[in-house]
């Protein structure tokens, strides 16, 4: 049984918005002065965008599972950063990758 076309397009167009999500998300974190933490942060933001690149599921969930936690101390100085990391969250998640570790 063959998939729909449509399909794969949808989600490799997800897959793509995901990264160019990750890649905002890393502009904004590295013109925020003197934010605590944005070194880890882009370091992981960069390993995301890495993992997206490879389709690495493992590295895809990891990644989101570190960034989702480091974001979360920074919630009130950066609702950007939050709103960014949520549709990468939904652009992974419509690609059919898993982004939570539960």
């Amino acid at each position: 049984m063959s998939q729909d076309p449509a399909s794969n397009l949808t989600r490799e167009e997800s897959r793509l918005r995901a990264k160019r999500r990750v890649d905002d998300l890393l502009a904004l974190l590295q013109k925020v002065p003197g934010l605590e933490g944005a070194a880890d942060l882009v370091i992981e933001a960069e390993g995301l965008s890495r993992a997206i690149d490879a389709f690495h599921m493992e590295g895809i969930r990891f990644r989101m599972y570190s960034l989702d936690r480091r974001l979360q101390r920074l919630a009130g100085s950066l609702p950007e950063a939050a709103a960014i990391f949520a549709d990468v969250r939904a652009s992974l998640e419509t690609a059919g990758f898993q982004t939570r570790s539960h």
